[in-house]
């Protein structure tokens, strides 16, 4: 029996921004990985930290991109997050600084969104960020509101550079209240791989984790014992390892090197 955990890999999880694409441009060999998942029979799930769509219009972006895929191919750290208060707090109303597709998110999860009086504080990835939103969670912060955050992100990989992610913001809320988030569900959490499992229904040593960052991506293999897999197209180069608490258990240049890897080992 081999003994490359990759090769027993039922379900592969994948970031998006940073590892598939950049923006509106597919990274090289993207695509020519999910065929060679499709000739070996292999699933695949796109997992993402960012929670600033509805994994309906992640599905159509990627789509765009030139890869068909139903919503049911996305999950993401918004709709994990959801999930986790549905089963510990259905009940609660909730502050959601976010976009509007991730307020949308908890209203489909039953939640009702409250603007003055919440029982909860949740903040995810908002590029509709305002300070009056900032100071108002400030505000529910500082008053000892139970306080949730969808991913621990500093930046997000663009096609022309990283744009600040929800990370700032949890920033801007410590250096103004003092108050970290009491929960983090994405990404490095194993919370978000246990709600992957449940929902797809595949154990912990049938998934693999690949991506471009190594404090939320590779993180993850410690938190949950995944399989990991590092991509070099994104935020992280290959000198990053050389000092990181995070190390993977693969490392290829982009995904095409993983199905090079793959079909290399089973034809």
């Amino acid at each position: 029996m081999n003994n490359e955990p990759l090769l027993h890999v039922k379900c592969f999880l994948l970031d998006m921004d940073g590892t598939f694409n950049l923006g509106d441009e597919l990274i090289e060999g993207s695509l020519r990985f999910i065929d060679t998942l499709n000739e070996l029979g292999i699933d695949y799930l796109f997992l993402t930290n960012n929670s600033s769509q509805h994994r309906r219009l992640y599905a159509e972006k990627i789509t765009r991109l030139g890869l068909s895929i139903p919503e049911e191919k996305v999950f993401t750290s918004g709709e994990a997050t959801a999930l986790y208060l549905t089963k510990e707090h259905s009940s609660a109303s909730v502050y959601v600084v976010g976009t509007p597709s991730l307020e949308e998110e908890f209203r489909q999860h039953g939640f009702q969104l409250e603007e003055n009086n919440p029982q909860l504080i949740v903040l995810g990835f908002d590029t509709t960020l305002t300070y009056q939103k900032l100071w108002k969670l400030c505000d529910f912060a500082r008053a000892g509101l139970p306080y949730i955050a969808t991913h621990p992100d500093f930046n997000c990989p663009t096609e022309t550079g990283f744009m600040p992610d929800i990370g700032a913001m949890i920033a801007f809320v410590r250096a103004a209240t003092g108050r970290e988030p009491d929960l983090v569900v994405g990404k490095p959490n194993r919370m978000i791989v246990d709600a992957v499992a449940r929902k797809y229904g595949f154990s912990i040593d049938e998934m693999a984790m690949v991506g471009d960052r190594l404090y939320t991506d590779i993180a993850l293999g410690q938190s949950s014992g995944i399989t990991t897999c590092l991509v070099l197209c994104g935020e992280t180069h290959s000198e990053d390892l050389v000092n990181s608490p995070f190390q993977p258990t693969y490392t290829f240049a982009n995904l095409g090197m993983i199905a090079d890897f793959l079909k290399a080992h089973t034809t």
